[in-house]
């Protein structure tokens, strides 16, 4: 193929990367912009992209109105909090299912992933009249427990997939130096699975940031995590969008930080045995 052919189609796919990379921020980055407006820019008609009057006033009124870091600390518990204890729960089912397979092992795995395709609505009753009678209703433990178990098929079906590209020989030969069962998974299959897990751990640790449906219904004041927060802003006399805005980019905002700072590690585990 001609250098100029190549040359050209490298471009090509370079513009079409960075239009597509441009349009996925897009929405973030109005999102910010308009939490420094004043509440008349943010609505007004053409909309005003940097032309407007910079101010703070919107984060000072959020700070103001709203407990922020008690909702942060709560997003942080509940997210970190499922995702820790999904991962403690996938990590021996996974293995089963990629060392020592039945078989019925494809189905289990199919059926596991077929609840992700329940709508949350048709089982939100049975669980709010639980959570009601248990005294878990707006508590921190109730919304870890829930969040565990709607991420926890993904959770199974990532690992499952990383621990399927690990040589089973390796498992042999520890079995062979007499690893038990814990020391198998703990001292030899967790170390080469790193990468895996850590990805597996920041993608669920994002859902589980982000979740709406189940952090509206299932709490008030308490346990709110930022979620929540956001959804205080609006009232029903309309939407203020200055400071809808500035409270949406304080609760993205640690989440951003987050994934900016472990990319390499997340794109290392997405990739994990795509090289041999």
């Amino acid at each position: 193929m001609p250098r100029a052919v190549t040359t050209r189609r490298k471009a090509a796919t370079t513009l079409i990367a960075w239009t597509i990379g441009l349009l996925i921020f897009f929405p973030i980055l109005w999102t910010v912009l308009t939490s420094f407006k004043s509440e008349s820019d943010a609505i007004a008609i053409p909309p005003k992209f940097l032309n407007f009057d910079w101010t703070l006033a919107n984060y000072v009124t959020v700070q103001e109105r709203s407990n922020y870091f008690r909702h942060f600390w709560n997003s942080v518990v509940i997210s970190f909090g499922s995702t820790l204890i999904g991962l403690v729960i996938a990590i021996p089912a996974a293995w089963s299912m990629a060392f020592v397979p039945g078989r019925r092992t494809r189905d289990i795995l199919m059926w596991m992933l077929s609840t992700k395709m329940l709508p949350a609505v048709g089982v939100l009753v049975p669980i709010y009249l639980l959570a009601r009678d248990t005294g878990l209703l707006d508590t921190r433990i109730l919304l870890v427990g829930v969040l565990t178990l709607i991420n926890l098929p993904i959770i199974v079906w990532m690992l499952y997939t990383y621990f399927r590209e690990i040589p089973g020989e390796i498992l042999e030969a520890a079995r062979m130096d007499g690893a038990g069962l814990r020391a198998e998974i703990i001292h030899a299959l967790t170390p080469m699975a790193i990468p895996g897990i850590a990805s597996t751990l920041l993608l669920n640790v994002i859902l589980a940031w982000n979740e709406a449906f189940w952090t509206l219904n299932l709490t008030a004041a308490r346990s709110a995590p930022l979620t929540a927060f956001i959804a205080s802003y609006s009232s029903p006399e309309g939407l203020f969008y200055a400071k809808l805005s500035a409270a949406s980019t304080m609760a993205i905002a640690p989440i951003l930080i987050l994934g900016w700072f472990s990319q390499k590690q997340l794109v290392r585990g997405l990739t994990f045995g795509a090289v041999k």
